[in-house]
């Protein structure tokens, strides 16, 4: 019985120092990810990630955002056109590339993204 519970132990606390070696790698690139969205995104998808109706789409809850990064790394890097729909919706502002961006940015602005206006998301590392 004794052994049993030292191995559980055992695990609980791997598992509380993995979370604490995570958490805090998560809130530096929040932190750094913001930066570069109120430095190139806020202005058209404002302060709450909310959008533009019919112009800028929100980030708040799409499903690119939460979804496939490679997908979501590919718009901020080519942009978006001019009357894009998603989830029905049209948005008629082109989005300009952002592949001016250097690469821990992109990772950091996007992590942000995903964790921010009520989504919920994995980091976005650079490899």
């Amino acid at each position: 019985m004794r052994e049993v519970f030292s191995l559980a132990s055992l695990a609980g606390i791997a598992i509380l120092l993995l979370s604490a070696q995570v958490a805090p790698g998560i809130k530096a690139a929040k932190e750094r990810g913001k930066k570069v969205y109120d430095a190139n995104c806020l202005t058209c998808h404002m302060e709450d990630g909310l959008g533009v109706p019919r112009l800028n789409p929100p980030l708040a809850g799409d499903k690119v955002v939460k979804g496939d990064k490679k997908k979501l790394i590919t718009v901020l890097l080519k942009g978006l056109d001019a009357n894009t729909e998603i989830d029905g919706e049209y948005y008629n502002n082109v989005m300009a590339p952002h592949d001016f961006l250097k690469d821990q940015e992109i990772a950091d602005v996007l992590t942000y993204v995903r964790n921010s206006f009520g989504n919920k998301g994995s980091m976005v590392t650079v490899h």
